[in-house]
């Protein structure tokens, strides 16, 4: 392909000539002739852009990053940035890719959690409404891109019409040029050379006129070269310079091949074709044709190279593919497992949130098959937050019956909390308490509110009542006292060595205690020390075990009686008959073993016997805790 045919090549104007790229293949002249065209034409198109703009030139500088692996957080942050600091039009790619990138993530997280609200919520006329910020911000970003480039191609617009008019004009001056016939060679060379230099100086126009114009202007620059073909030494070394400046871009063309960076060598040898067409002249026809061919056939070389680049990129994608289906397939698995409660659901939610996480960071996937791919992902989602929110639809009708049963219990509580018969109402109280502990959970938006008006009329109930039975009446305190004498008249007391006589003396001694009333709350620590000293007593009398057990017991009720303490009470009762259980077992165990020796040696056998006295023992124990139990009973 000539020169000349190179210079008239045209595309329709917004084409991406990368989409038409064949695969490169060793096939006819034709076919080749057809790659090194459609190559060509990629790269006219992009000097057409880049010289309608020159921002553009410096977007190639910018990394394009793989923006469907970013999260939302990073696409804005790497939008804020990329506004911010860089060429409004150099951004141009960058912002639209993070724009899809986002939305789509955003279309999906804003869709699961409409699914998520219908599945909470069945109440006619529920709108669902959901405030994200993170999307306030990313459109107040991407909005000043979108104002700061208007502004830009307004500006641009102006520019680019005045740059065409001049261009236009010099065209005109250069035919008149060639069309006078008053001037010297030498002027005409001069004048040609201002022309040419205005020209390279004139600035951009708009890219849809960039060829045509371009084309013109060398047809008429050649046309010129034609016309003074009269003057041939001045004609042939402006030829040869030209044709030394193109040798020169042929041989960086061909030190870009063995650069690493192919890309980067692309970029360069777009760089060397816009130069090749818009600042250096023609060359002598002899060269035209080979030196073009040369140029073209490196230019074929660079774009096999980064086909071959492409290529490896697709295979990436390729592999990404299968990836992303990998993850679909156990995202589906997990929606279909069956899980019944709370924390399994909840760690189910982890595992989804895992396997987002890597499809998303799995990067790009093949054009065709990107919305296929984001579809059956999306669906993959859907059923399981549909097969998750059946399970919650379930329990938010058990959670609303539990909300109902503490609200009741939550009135209760209030309307006892100022009562001041805390001898009736504490046990009440206590009780609305343990029922609140059995009721299961609450909807999740109710939980901390009725949680703080439940305690709240409990701890004022309480607060009270400790407050009430923490004070010292003048009573209370007169019997503190009163006691603490008596105590020091106990120490100096000694039995007789009469059992009746002393028997009744400690009586004595305990009816008086009684007689001298109920001591402070915080100082019933004085109860104790007299039980200290009646156990002394005790064991210094002949009294059976039994009716030393009992004495002791019969004391310890009435001190519990007397302070009131009714949850003492019901402990020593609830440990009173768990003892009876305990022993009424170890004597069925003895009966039970007995049964297994043989009839015959059970009168002579001393292990029966010793079993047999144990047996006794057992229900002798039995019968007191019988009588304890009863006597707990009887009060």
């Amino acid at each position: 392909m000539s020169e000349a045919q190179h210079d008239n090549l045209q595309t329709a104007d917004g084409q991406d000539p990368i989409e038409q790229q064949m695969e490169p293949q060793t096939e006819s002249q034709e076919e080749v002739v057809a790659i090194n065209q459609s190559v060509l034409e990629e790269i006219d198109n992009s000097n057409a852009e880049e010289n309608e703009d020159d921002s553009v030139k410096e977007k190639h500088e910018i990394p394009m990053l793989d923006y469907d692996a970013l999260s939302m957080e990073e696409l804005t942050d790497e939008l804020e940035r990329l506004v911010t600091q860089e060429k409004v039009m150099a951004i141009k790619d960058h912002a639209e890719g993070i724009r899809k990138a986002f939305t789509d993530k955003y279309h999906h997280y804003i869709d699961e959690k409409r699914e998520e609200f219908n599945a909470q919520n069945n109440e006619e006329g529920a709108e669902f409404e959901y405030h994200f910020p993170l999307k306030n911000k990313f459109d107040s970003i991407f909005n000043t891109y979108k104002t700061q480039k208007s502004k830009h191609f307004k500006q641009l617009q102006n520019n680019l019409e005045l740059n065409f008019t001049v261009r236009e004009a010099l065209i005109e001056e250069l035919k008149q040029l060639i069309d006078s016939s008053d001037s010297s060679i030498g002027d005409m060379f001069k004048k040609a050379n201002d022309i040419r230099e205005r020209w390279k100086n004139a600035g951009a126009i708009p890219r849809d006129k960039y060829n045509i114009l371009w084309n013109n202007y060398h047809f008429h620059m050649e046309r010129f070269y034609d016309v003074i073909h009269l003057d041939k030494e001045a004609r042939d070394l402006d030829l040869k310079n030209n044709l030394d400046q193109k040798q020169q871009i042929i041989t960086k063309a061909t030190a870009l091949l063995q650069e690493e960076d192919i890309m980067k060598a692309f970029r360069e040898l777009q760089l060397l074709h816009r130069v090749w067409k818009e600042e250096i002249g023609p060359v002598d026809r002899e060269h035209r044709e080979a030196i073009w061919n040369e140029f073209s056939e490196i230019t074929k070389q660079m774009h096999d190279k980064r086909e071959g680049l492409y290529a490896l990129a697709r295979g990436k994608e390729t592999e990404n593919l299968a990836l992303k289906n990998e993850i679909i397939l156990q995202i589906e698995a997990l929606g279909t497992e069956k899980v019944e409660s709370h924390s399994g659901w909840q760690t189910q939610i982890k595992k989804l949130e895992a396997l987002r996480d890597a499809f998303f960071k799995t990067g790009k996937v093949p054009a065709d098959v990107t919305e296929e791919t984001w579809a059956k992902f999306k669906n993959a989602v859907r059923a399981f937050n549909v097969h998750k929110n059946v399970f919650y639809k379930d329990i938010k009708h058990e959670q609303n019956d539990n909300l109902a049963k503490k609200i009741a219990l939550v009135e209760k509580a209030k309307s006892l909390q100022e009562s001041n018969d805390f001898n009736a109402t504490t046990p009440l109280m206590k009780k609305i308490q343990d029922d609140w502990k059995k009721i299961g959970h609450v909807p999740r938006k109710y939980s901390d509110s009725i949680w703080k008006d439940f305690k709240e009329a409990c701890n004022a109930y309480f607060d009270r009542m400790h407050e009430a039975r923490n004070s010292e009446s003048s009573e209370e305190v007169e019997a503190f006292e009163k006691k603490k004498a008596f105590l020091e008249e106990l120490k100096d007391f000694t039995l007789s060595g009469e059992h009746k006589t002393d028997l009744d003396a400690i009586k004595a001694h305990i009816a008086t205690w009684k007689t001298l009333g109920k001591v402070p709350f915080n100082r019933r620590h004085i109860e104790g020390k007299f039980n200290k000293i009646l156990d002394a007593l005790f064991e210094k009398l002949s009294l059976s075990k039994k009716d030393t057990e009992m004495m002791r017991f019969s004391n310890r009720l009435e001190q519990l009686n007397e302070n009131d303490d009714k949850r003492a009470l019901e402990q020593e009762q609830f440990f009173i008959r768990k003892k009876i259980d305990e022993v009424q077992g170890e004597i069925f165990q003895l009966e039970n073993n007995i049964q297994f020796i043989s009839s015959s040696s059970k009168g002579e056998n001393p292990f029966i016997k010793e079993v047999q006295k144990s047996i006794e023992r057992h229900k002798d124990e039995l019968k007191l805790w019988k009588e304890k139990l009863q006597q707990i009973k009887n009060m």
